[in-house]
């Protein structure tokens, strides 16, 4: 038989469990789950469309995915075609019309173009980051602006690339590969000798389309712009950035990077991305 000390024990022990249970209902009903909280932080935030440039992919935003995604940012990298500066954009502007918005477009060097080109009347877009990149207007060639300074506009093109087919002159649908001295002296600038050598072996080509192709009517002029100028980049020197940057309206970063400086300096790349995205929502 149970003493009257045992019994009163016990009778506070159930009155704690069920209140401790009360407690924890009433604080669910009340508290989102961290889950909910995240997904709810990603919600509010606008999607970074990432686009790459020519000789490279997707895969050379990835120390500038790692932080933006750590910052709760919902990501796309996307797989620029690197065929015609028209087709590119088209390519790029279909995958744009299955984002649900707001979405900050980041272009980096050749992305820069197809990104002016791909939004160009796409509301959602609200607004563009150009990284070491081309901010071209209607009419312009991306080979034209980069100037007479820039390492790719060489007297001799065949000192700069590797031409396949090897038939010269070479066409519009030719691809265009940097050769292992344009890596490692203008294009890799700020990579150790290992990396650029991975650079050298893993490039995706270019077709000359995408030199010499005119450009359409430019998203800037509706757009806000952010741009990140390299003062070290040799491949779109720094004046040239500056000119387009100007004519833009862009909000300008310069920042001690050569042309791979998204790679070289990601932490000062994505934190002009999260001004840009803030800029979108504010």
């Amino acid at each position: 038989m149970n003493s009257p000390l045992k019994q009163t024990l016990h009778g506070r022990r159930r009155l704690s469990t069920v209140a401790m249970l009360v407690v924890a209902i009433i604080l669910a009903s009340l508290t989102p789950s961290l889950g909910a909280v995240a997904q709810d932080r990603r919600a509010a935030k606008p999607i970074i469309v990432l686009v790459h440039g020519a000789w490279a992919d997707a895969s050379s935003w990835e120390p500038v995915v790692e932080r933006l995604q750590e910052g709760g940012y919902t990501v796309r990298a996307l797989a620029n075609p690197l065929r015609s500066l028209s087709g590119d954009a088209a390519y790029v502007r279909a995958i744009l019309e299955t984002v649900p918005g707001p979405i900050v477009l980041v272009g980096h060097s050749y992305g820069g173009a197809v990104a002016t080109n791909a939004a160009t009347g796409n509301p959602n877009v609200k607004a563009l980051v150009y990284v070491n990149s081309f901010a071209i207007d209607a009419g312009e060639t991306t080979l034209g602006v980069s100037g007479p300074d820039s390492a790719l506009n060489a007297p001799d093109p065949t000192t700069v690339f590797d031409f396949v087919p090897a038939t010269l002159p070479p066409t519009a649908a030719t691809d265009l590969y940097l050769k292992k001295s344009a890596v490692f002296t203008s294009f890799a600038t700020g990579l150790s000798a290992d990396e650029k050598a991975v650079v050298t072996a893993s490039q995706r080509p270019a077709a000359l389309a995408t030199g010499i192709e005119p450009s359409g009517t430019p998203a800037w002029r509706t757009i806000p712009s952010w741009y990140l100028i390299g003062t070290g980049d040799q491949i779109i020197p720094p004046e040239a950035q500056r000119a387009m940057a100007k004519r833009a309206g862009s909000t300008v970063t310069e920042f001690d990077a050569g042309h791979l400086g998204l790679i070289t300096e990601p932490g000062t790349v994505t934190r002009v991305i999260e001004q840009a995205a803030r800029a979108t929502v504010g």
